[in-house]
């Protein structure tokens, strides 16, 4: 899996500075982080309506969508899916709770969990 989603990004990346008339990817690029932004909430909102739906097909569709414009979001910020595949390997096996609550920091203006 990690192959595709690295062959993916490699497609992405390459996309930067592309002629915005002949791709989707290029244009999406080319009217910069709000926009890649903006397409990220709206492909998250689809996901759960799906979700909400019951409609495995689109649940797929929607959650494919929602990656894809995840991947050009990090492709934008310098990141690749190898950053997210280590962040997760970093969590595994901790408690969902102790790792959110590490997360908090003072600096936030969130105290820790207790």
């Amino acid at each position: 899996m990690s192959d595709l989603l690295e062959r993916l990004a490699a497609v992405l990346d390459s996309r930067k500075g592309g002629d915005p008339e002949h791709s989707y990817v290029s244009r999406l690029f080319a009217q910069g982080e709000d926009a890649v932004l903006k397409k990220i909430g709206e492909e998250a909102t689809e996901t759960v309506m799906a979700a909400k739906d019951g409609d495995r097909r689109r649940i797929v569709a929607e959650t494919a969508d929602l990656w894809f414009h995840c991947l050009i979001m990090l492709s934008h910020y310098g990141l690749g899916p190898a950053d997210v595949l280590a962040e997760l390997r970093r969590r595994e096996g901790i408690s969902g709770i102790d790792e959110k609550a590490a997360r908090k920091s003072p600096k936030r203006g969130r105290p820790a969990s207790r």
